[in-house]
Order: C-alpha cells, then structure tokens, then sequence
C-alpha cells in the first residue's frame, strides 16, 4: 500500500476566527497582534497581506504599510479552542494525526483508498466538513511525504487542494524557488544564490560536493529534500480523550421528530467512530444550542462502556429529557468520553446487544468496502 500524507492548514487562522466570530470585519484588512509599537503581528488577513503585511512584522511596520487595517487583540484560547475542535474532525479521518501548532497538522490517510474513490475527493471531504462545522477554510495538500504534503497545502492557497503525485516530485518541485526548501532561511538562501543556486532544481542538480562547503553535515538532507524524498512518520502524541459529533442548522430545529432524528444521526455517526477507533464510551453527553445562543449540555455514565448507535441514541434520549426544549434549535451534538477499549461482548451482555455488535460490524465492513452510501439506517434515509 502506498503512503499518503495530508497536510491541513488553516487560511490566515487567527485573522478568520476574527472574521468569524465579528461579521463586521469581513472583507476588512485585520491584523492580529500585540497593539503597542513594539508588538508584533501574529497573522494577518488575506485583505492586509495585499498591502504587504504578513505574520512576525513589528506592528509599527504594519500601520505604515495598511493605514487603514484594523488591529485585533489575539484570543489564544479562542484559537485554543477552534483548533482542538479542527483536530478532532481531522480524526474521522486518520487514527493519529500531527499537529505542527493550533493552525496546522499532518494524517497519514494511506488506509481511505477504499473508503474514497479519489485522494482529491477524501481532500475535498475535510475541507467540506471543517467549514461546515466552522465556518473556516483550509487549504490540503496531498503527497506521498510530510515534506511534499506541507510543500502541497502552499501551492493552491487560499483555499486550496493540491495534490503532488508518485512520479512527480522532482519535476514539481524543480521550478520553486530554493527559499521554498524547507529549513532555508534568509541567511541560507543568501548563500546559495551567491553560488548560483536560485532555484530547487539548481539545488537539485548540484552535486554534494559543491553543497557541502555552503551547508555542512546538513547538506545531505537537504539535498533528499530537494529531491521529493522524506521518510519520517506521522508522530501522533495525543490521545483521544473524547469522541464527537455536532451539525449547526441552516434553520432552526422545532420539529420534535427532526430533532430525534438527528440525535440519532449523531449517536450513529459517534458510534461508528468509537468502533473504528477500538474504543468504548462510558459517559455520552448531548450538547443542544438553543436559537437565542443558550447552551445546555447534560451528560450520562453508563455501567459498560458502549461504541453501539442503539444505546448511544437511547442515553441521549434520556438526557433530553432533562433539558427544557422551549425554542428552535440551531445546533444538536452527541460525544463519546471516558474511553476505553471495548470489552468481550459474548460472556458479558445479552443476546440483544451481541446481535446489535455484530449487525454493526457487518454494516461497518459493508461501507467500507463499497462506500457510505451502500447501506445505511432508516434515519438517513428519510433526510436523503
């Protein structure tokens, strides 16, 4: 099986979560940073950027250039709080991603070949899913190396997907310019166009010999780099601590059947997830937001751990009723914690619960190999 890697990152973070959550700067040139003269830019907005402002810019330089740009104060837990969630759908995606910081992150999504009928469309999927869900956009690149899928992500922003094939590489990389390597900075690009290397595919060329001299014991692994090669792993320090899924609504939810039924969509969703990520949920919470912002989120311990959309479904069904359903509903969210690996099902539960184990493994397989959309419960069907 070939390696795939994808690299998401987020079009201007901080500067579009401000955006977002101020509909009054949108389409306006915002700055984020530190507001004193000494302060620096943290990131700017695409409307800033075209006056010349870009992130670790002195703020005093910035006010030269865009008069007119309006400076933000950074929100760190806001962003904290965005990118677990961005995290959390790139998850259904990969069992272990690698975040490089709040906006960006690598997944080895090698195993969705079956699952997608193209790599482009298991890209266009997560760029779907996470403005759905946040209102933002990422740009994805796709290549068969951390490297090349970062090297990727740059290429069609903003809002970009780009896809560098097996094959490929040199010649894609051969036009750019050599500071695109990555690691070259403004002193290393200074040296190596002294010597005449203005381009990757110069770098390329070059033999060791003359690279040495100019980058030292260093200069091997830049000249892999050059060449599209890069064997480093995914490296995945977090653990899952929880399983979620949520959906904000075009308009509000009053219906008191459209409203089960999309907690049972969730529930399925969330269950599907835990299965694929060996995992079992003893406490499920269900998360309603009300029309007027109110958010009420209950939740319920279970005796066992469960990963089955049934019993997911019945415990929000419980914590509904504690929840006071007295105005349209514009967002519903159902989540799996206190994870552990799912126990033994014949010598411990009842024939019921076995069969719905073993229906939900063969409808898992099912979707697997021929697609979502092969088999699904009565829930979906009556939204499709």
């Amino acid at each position: 099986m070939k390696r795939w890697i994808m690299h998401v990152d987020m079009d201007a973070f901080y500067a579009s979560v401000e955006q977002r959550d101020r509909p009054d700067l949108r389409g306006k040139p915002v700055i984020v940073g530190g507001l004193s003269q000494r302060g620096v830019v943290a990131t700017a907005s695409y409307e800033a950027r075209r006056f010349g402002v870009h992130s670790a810019m002195s703020v005093s330089r910035a006010r030269k250039l865009c008069p007119d740009g309006i400076f933000v104060p950074p929100r760190m837990e806001v962003y904290a709080s965005v990118s677990a969630e961005i995290h959390e759908i790139m998850l259904h995606y990969a069992s272990e991603i690698e975040p490089l910081s709040l906006d960006e992150a690598f997944m080895d999504i090698s195993g969705l070949g079956k699952q997608y009928k193209t790599l482009g469309d298991v890209g266009r999927s997560i760029k779907k899913e996470i403005f759905d869900k946040t209102k933002l956009i990422a740009s994805v690149g796709i290549a068969p190396n951390k490297f090349l899928a970062k090297m990727a992500s740059d290429m069609g922003k903003p809002d970009g997907l780009f896809l560098i094939p097996y094959g490929k590489e040199i010649s894609i990389l051969a036009p750019l310019p050599i500071r695109r390597l990555w690691g070259v900075g403004k002193v290393t690009e200074k040296k190596l166009i002294e010597a005449g290397i203005l381009t990757i595919g110069d770098f390329q060329n070059a033999p060791l010999v003359k690279l040495i001299p100019l980058l030292g014991n260093q200069a091997e692994m830049f000249k892999k780099l050059s060449l599209g090669i890069d064997n480093r792993p995914v490296e995945s320090e977090r653990q899952i601590k929880s399983i979620g899924d949520e959906s904000t609504y075009e308009k509000d939810l009053t219906d008191p059947a459209d409203i089960d039924r999309q907690i049972a969509r969730h529930s399925d969703i969330v269950a599907k997830r835990l299965r694929k990520h060996h995992q079992a949920a003893k406490t499920i919470s269900l998360k309603i937001r009300f029309s007027s912002f109110r958010t009420v989120t209950r939740a319920l311990s279970l005796e066992e751990g469960t990963n089955l959309q049934e019993e997911i479904y019945d415990a929000c069904m419980i914590l509904k009723k504690r929840i006071a359903i007295d105005e349209g509903i514009r967002l519903i969210g159902v989540t799996g914690s206190n994870l552990s690996e799912p126990m033994e099902l014949q010598d411990l539960f009842s024939q019921k619960r076995e069969k719905q184990a073993k229906a939900a493994k063969v409808m898992d397989a099912i979707q697997e190999k021929f697609g979502e959309q092969a088999l699904r419960k009565g829930f979906w069907l009556e939204e499709e």
